[in-house]
C-alpha cells in the first residue's frame, strides 16, 4: 500500500549480514587465478543425483493433488525404517516422523514452530552452523553459545542444539558425550535437536544418533533428529529432509506447520522413499568424498595448514594460526575460494573451512596449485 510505514525496523534489520555476501573480494582473486576458480566455499552437493531419485520424481510427476503435510504414510514408514535400520532406533512411530522442505528451513523457524520467544534461551555449539542462531533470532530467543554444558550452571534452556558430525568442524561427538547433553538437557526439561544431516559421512569415527537407545533408553521424549536427503542422496535442489523423535513434539510442528503450508511437494515424497530404502548410492557417494579427502588433506598440510577435528562431515577444518580472513586470501591468491571461520562464530576466527563438495578434476587442481607453491 502506498505510504503504508512500519511499526518496527522490520525482521530484516534484526538479523546479521548474509555472511557470503562478504566473500566477494576473495571471490574475484580467486576468479582471476589461469586454471579458473575452485569453489570449495559452499557444501553443496556436484555429484549426479541417483537414478533411483530422479524415477521416482518422474513417475510421480502428474500430481494434481494437494500433498500431505505430514508425509504419505509410506514415506513416513520409509523415514521409520531407515532410522531403525541405519541408526539403531527403537520404537519409533511413523506419526513421530516428518517430513521437511529442507532441514535449513526446519532449523531456522524450530524455535517459531515451538512457540519461543523473548525469555526462552537456545544453546547451539560456539563454532556452529549460523542458522542455529538465526532461528533462535528469529523467533526472539535469548542466544547462548556453549559446548560444555555443566558450565551453564543451573541454566534452563528452552531448546538445545547438538550437531555431531559438525559443520563446521567435522568433529563427531562419542556416544558417552552424547548420552551426557541428552541428561542434562532432561534434567532441565530443555528439548534437544540434534542435527544428524552429515551422519553418513564419518571418517576417523562412527557417528550415531540420539534416538539410539544407547544414548537415549527407552524413551525419545525431549529428543529431535534431523536429518537431511542433500548430502547422503545428492537431493540438495530437492529440499528433502525430516525430523523424527518425541511424538507430543512432532505432532505440534505438524499442527503448526498445515497451517502455515508448509508441504513437501509430493513428487519430491516418492524420490525421498526411493532413495532411503537404497544405501548403495550412499556407499558410492562415501567413496567420492573419501577420495577427495585424501588428494586435498595433505595439499593443505604441505601449505601449512593443520586439519583439527575433521572426523567426519564434508569439510577439512584447517588453520594456519593466523586470522581466518588471511587464509581466505591466501587461498584466493593460488584460486581457491574457501569459507572463514567467522562465519561459524567467534571461537572460530583461525579456521577455514574447506569442502570436498567440488568434482574430482577440481579437487586435484586444488590441490595441485597447493603442491606447486
Amino acid at each position: 500500500m502506498s505510504g503504508a510505514r512500519r511499526k518496527g525496523p522490520g525482521l530484516a534489520a534484526t538479523l546479521p549480514d548474509f555472511p557470503w555476501d562478504s566473500l566477494s573480494a576473495a571471490k574475484a582473486t580467486a576468479a582471476a587465478h589461469p586454471g579458473g576458480m575452485v569453489d570449495l566455499s559452499v557444501g553443496t552437493p556436484v555429484d549426479p543425483t541417483p537414478s533411483l531419485g530422479l524415477e521416482a520424481l518422474i513417475a510421480a510427476a502428474n500430481s494434481p493433488g494437494y500433498p500431505l503435510t505430514s508425509g504419505t504414510p509410506a514415506l513416513r514408514e520409509a523415514i521409520v525404517g531407515y532410522l531403525q535400520e541405519r541408526w539403531g532406533a527403537v520404537g519409533l512411530l511413523p506419526e513421530a516422523t516428518l517430513p521437511v522442505i529442507g532441514t535449513k528451513e526446519l532449523v531456522a523457524w524450530l524455535p517459531t514452530l515451538l512457540g519461543l520467544g523473548p525469555g526462552d534461551v537456545v544453546v547451539f555449539p560456539t563454532m556452529a552452523y549460523p542458522t542455529y542462531a538465526v532461528g533462535a533470532q528469529i523467533a526472539g530467543c535469548e542466544l547462548v553459545a556453549a559446548d560444555d554444558l555443566d558450565a551453564l550452571g543451573d541454566l534452563e534452556p528452552a531448546l538445545v542444539w547438538i550437531n555431531s558430525p559438525s559443520n563446521p568442524t567435522g568433529e563427531i561427538l562419542s556416544g558417552d558425550e552424547l548420552a551426557a547433553r541428552v541428561r542434562w538437557a532432561r534434567q532441565r526439561g530443555a528439548l534437544i535437536a540434534s542435527d544428524e544431516c552429515y551422519g553418513e559421512f564419518g571418517w576417523d569415527a562412527e557417528p550415531m544418533s540420539v534416538l539410539h537407545p544407547d544414548i537415549c533408553g527407552d524413551s525419545h521424549q525431549g529428543l529431535l533428529a534431523v536429518h537431511s536427503l542433500s548430502k547422503r542422496s545428492n537431493l540438495a535442489g530437492y529440499r528433502a529432509g525430516f525430523v523424527a523423535g518425541d511424538p507430543e513434539v512432532v505432532g505440534d510442528l505438524l499442527a503448526v506447520r498445515k497451517h502455515a503450508g508448509m508441504i513437501v511437494p509430493a513428487p519430491v515424497q516418492q524420490a525421498m522413499i526411493a532413495l532411503l530404502q537404497d544405501s548403495g548410492h550412499v556407499q558410492d557417494q562415501r567413496t567420492r568424498y573419501l577420495a577427495r579427502r585424501r588428494v586435498l588433506k595433505p595439499a593443505l598440510e604441505r601449505a601449512g595448514f593443520t586439519i583439527e577435528h575433521s572426523e567426519g562431515s564434508l569439510y577439512l577444518w584447517a588453520t594456519r594460526g593466523e586470522d581466518c580472513r588471511a587464509s581466505v586470501d591466501f587461498l584466493a591468491e593460488n584460486g581457491i575460494l574457501v569459507a572463514p571461520g567467522d562465519f561459524y562464530g567467534d571461537a572460530a576466527g583461525e579456521f577455514v573451512r574447506v569442502a570436498l563438495t567440488a568434482t574430482d578434476e577440481r579437487v586435484a587442481a586444488a590441490a595441485q596449485r597447493l603442491l606447486d607453491r
